[in-house]
């Protein structure tokens, strides 16, 4: 019975002590680095390209650093005890990679204040709290410009994870690409309620292909989309992470993220002891955090130069998607002439612009 008191005691000690002073780390040990992910790593989809961004950050510090990382965390109450324990197990720096761990990572920051905590796609931030994420909208954008060039239904279908902001603006400017290339276009969404499950995704993309769609994109992380294209001789963009290996003729363009780079730069400013918080990172096309795949050689001429004439117009700041004149799909006036909308009312988009078909699940 006294072993066991006295093992609670040091483990409560040990708690304390990292809460207080956070990591203790000898001069030469490496700094700990670890990753929270909510989906498998796999080889494909949003987790996978973050694991990916990881390993290069590692093998960049060579010895320096030593990650870790836990894999299908959901984003409730298990989040926040992953989250936890990464804290407890002496990790000095935590990033939490998805927008459903925003609130159990403030919560758990404020119990580590020494621990550096990074959230993707959130937007609150504390004194050991900073958020990063991609302007993921500007390569949907592009992906539908080639959407419009290739669909002859003149109709998309769009598999959709959860109704978020970064979901809808993603949807929002897919339709807007796709538009300005063919304005009959519709979009139809299908919503998923999951960031990865193939079965769900796959019937989601039958659904649509039912409906009349013959192009489909995707805001979720399996390659089941893009599978179910390639067997329906149908086109489809991969999403996050390179897809052609599923769908080597209907992956058209794959809009994906780099964010080695980022993690580098990061790990970089604790190890030199400049990392601060309360800080939003967004980046885009233009720093080439967001990275649109080469293009299937099937593409004609004129859609691969328009693609490139419109993302160049992209990074050099002259084409934004959410320039005005923008409406709704009920026909109302969102976004004026000579505006463009902010970075703050993006982050809280929660309507479709004209083309795309139903309303926002609220």
């Amino acid at each position: 019975m006294r072993q066991v008191f006295r093992a609670v005691m040091r483990s409560l000690v040990a708690l304390a002590a990292v809460c207080v002073f956070g990591p203790l780390r000898a001069a030469d040990a490496p700094l700990k680095v670890a990753f929270v992910y909510v989906g498998p790593v796999g080889d494909a989809g949003w987790s996978y390209q973050h694991d990916i961004g990881r390993r290069e950050m590692e093998k960049h510090f060579a010895g320096r650093v030593q990650t870790t990382f836990v894999e299908s965390v959901p984003d409730n109450a298990d989040a926040e005890r992953v989250i936890r324990q990464l804290a407890v197990a002496g990790n000095a720096m935590i990033f939490t990679t998805s927008f459903g761990y925003m609130e159990p990572t403030l919560k758990v920051a404020k119990l580590f204040p020494n621990v550096k905590f990074e959230h993707a796609t959130g937007y609150k931030t504390a004194a050991n709290v900073v958020t990063y994420e991609s302007r993921f909208h500007e390569g949907a954008y592009l992906l539908g410009v080639l959407a419009g060039k290739l669909s002859k239904s003149n109709t998309l279908g769009y598999v959709a994870s959860f109704p978020i902001p970064e979901v809808v603006r993603n949807i929002d400017a897919f339709t807007i690409g796709a538009r300005s290339i063919n304005p009959a276009i519709k979009t139809k969404v299908v919503w998923v309620n999951t960031w990865f499950d193939p079965g769900k995704e796959r019937q989601a993309a039958e659904a649509l292909i039912a409906q009349g769609a013959d192009v489909l994109c995707q805001n979720t992380d399996s390659p089941a989309v893009v599978q179910t294209a390639e067997a329906r001789g149908i086109a489809a963009c991969g999403w996050d992470s390179d897809m052609a290996k599923y769908g080597p003729k209907a992956q058209f363009a794959a809009n994906t993220q780099n964010w080695g780079a980022y993690y580098i730069e990061e790990v970089q400013k604790v190890l030199d002891g400049k990392w601060t918080g309360n800080r939003a990172t967004v980046r885009g096309l233009k720093e080439g955090m967001v990275v649109v795949t080469s293009l299937n050689k099937s593409l004609k001429p004129d859609a691969a130069q328009l693609f490139e004439q419109r993302k160049a117009a992209m990074v050099a700041g002259k084409l934004d998607p959410y320039s005005g004149p923008l409406k709704d799909n009920s026909g109302k006036s969102r976004v004026p002439a000579g505006t463009t909308m902010t970075h703050e009312q993006l982050m809280a988009i929660n309507w479709y612009v004209e083309g795309v078909e139903g309303s926002v699940p609220q």
